[in-house]
């Protein structure tokens, strides 16, 4: 699925840059077979032409905005209209591309133990448009884990432009730690105090390409344009060492993908 030689891409500019700003370009790294594979797949998923049991589905919000969307629904039937579908580690194309060589070596070089996948999650916008995503962290007591995770590697299955839902950072935030021990969205007092909006960079992206985004850095996306879908796909990477810790339920176990 790589249009890349794995062994031969040079991770390191980007480990660095990764490393200080808290993101990193890859550049396109998924081929055209790839993209067109997973992007089949995504629509086979929402369309329910594929099922996988303990799949997860979101409802996007009818108003676009992200606090409508709602919670706790799943399977509403067949429709283009989701907004997240998580789990995608059960299908065989999205497991093939998230476990690809390029991304072991540059987990294996960010976590040096065993690693295994939080979570391997499709976020969409639909041709509506699709809702908004507001400065947030994934981390802290929402993920109910034992150790924070810090990698997650984004794909672009549609183009992201800079109007249309790319994905917006604030370089740099991640050194500061969770903004609040709950983790998640960050509380609007707290975007105003750090000028968010005067450091926010966008990264449009172009169909195929990755980005590596650190767990801890702001990161936000806005609404897509009318018309044009966008999909894009995200691997988070974790310590094998890593246990669940959430009461409500019974603890999560997570999927193995990088052995020592």
């Amino acid at each position: 699925m790589l249009c890349v030689d794995a062994e031969r891409f040079d991770i390191h500019p980007a480990l660095a840059h990764y490393a200080e700003h808290g993101y990193a370009r890859l550049g396109r790294v998924l081929s055209d077979e790839g993209l067109a594979a997973l992007r089949e797949r995504a629509d086979d998923l929402m369309l329910g032409r594929v099922s996988y049991p303990g799949l997860f589905f979101q409802p996007d919000a009818t108003t676009g905005r992200y606090e409508d969307a709602p919670l706790g629904l799943g399977w509403q039937g067949p429709s283009l209209d989701y907004r997240k579908l998580e789990k995608l580690e059960k299908d065989p194309r999205f497991l093939a591309w998230l476990e690809n060589p390029l991304f072991e070596r540059v987990a294996r070089a960010l976590i040096p133990s065993d690693i295994v996948l939080y979570r391997a999650i499709l976020f969409h916008k639909g041709q509506a448009g699709g809702s908004n995503l507001p400065w947030h962290q994934d981390g802290g007591r929402l993920w109910g884990l034992t150790r924070e995770p810090e990698l997650q590697v984004w794909t672009a299955l549609d183009d992201a432009p800079e109007d249309g839902g790319c994905l917006e950072v604030i370089p740099g935030s991640h050194r500061g730690g969770l903004v609040t021990e709950l983790g998640g969205v960050v509380p609007a007092d707290a975007v105003a105090a750090a000028g968010a909006e005067a450091r926010t960079v966008p990264l449009p992206a172009l169909a195929g390409e990755s980005i590596l985004i650190h767990n801890h850095v702001w990161h936000r996306s806005g609404r897509g344009r009318p018309g044009l879908r966008r999909r894009a796909f995200s691997a988070c990477y974790m310590d094998a060492d890593t246990r669940c810790v959430r009461k409500k339920k019974a603890p999560r176990a997570f999927h193995p993908v990088f052995r020592r």
